[in-house]
């Protein structure tokens, strides 16, 4: 059996993952609020007290105020990107380098359509999503010959709670960028995923996969 570690997992697209992994047969690890992905020490110490880790979901994130860059918040913009980006970079240094004493793993890190569709109004989110495309490629190519592959996955607006919470106009501004025409779903996300945390996914590695409806595609 599998042992998988999903940050973020408690909610959303999170806890599609947990729970499509789950019924896989993978014995599944979910961090929410109680983990500050943010904070070595905690990470550490919640690390050590899993067993080995075979898949790693790195889906803890934020959003942040929206705004323009010239007048964004700067702890604002480092709350973001600590969260976002240095929260899967140390994520990631606590559990790859015992998947590659093992020589298997897979790891799966969570960016955005936006990564390359960038959002203006949305500075540190987009940056930080850019970020984890690169730190997904510079992990991939190092890890290469190891066993252990990353990749990254680029969802488009997918239609969760934090929608409640998001102005109408906003919401319809976000459906008309998808060709489809609607929303893509946690669970088409979690397929995804999934596939790419799963054994059949070994041929793959430092890629970004985008689940966007046929937004910006090139």
């Amino acid at each position: 059996m599998r042992t998988a570690l999903v940050t973020g997992g408690t909610r959303g697209i999170g806890l599609a993952i947990a729970r499509k992994l789950y019924t896989q047969g993978v014995q599944v690890h979910s961090w929410g609020h109680e983990i500050d992905v943010r904070d070595e020490v905690k990470v550490f110490a919640g690390v050590s007290k899993l067993p080995p880790i075979d898949i790693l979901i790195n889906n803890a994130g934020i959003f942040g105020p929206v705004g323009s860059a010239l007048t964004y918040p700067t702890e604002e913009w480092r709350d973001v990107l600590n969260v976002n980006l240095t929260g899967q970079f140390i994520v990631s240094k606590h559990v790859i380098p015992q998947m590659v004493k093992r020589g298997y793993g897979r790891v799966v890190n969570m960016s955005s359509v936006v990564a390359k569709d960038s959002n203006p109004l949305c500075p540190a989110y987009t940056v930080s999503k850019a970020g984890i495309v690169a730190l997904t490629r510079c992990l991939g190519l190092e890890l290469a010959k190891t066993g252990v592959t990353v990749n990254c996955v680029m969802p488009s607006a997918v239609n969760t709670d934090l929608f409640k919470n998001t102005p109408k106009e906003q919401v319809e501004a976000m459906l008309k960028k998808c060709p489809m025409g609607r929303f893509i779903t946690v669970e088409e996300v979690a397929s995804l995923v999934c596939w790419l945390a799963s054994e059949d996914c070994s041929g793959t590695t430092g890629a970004a996969f985008d689940i966007a409806g046929g937004r910006c595609q090139f």
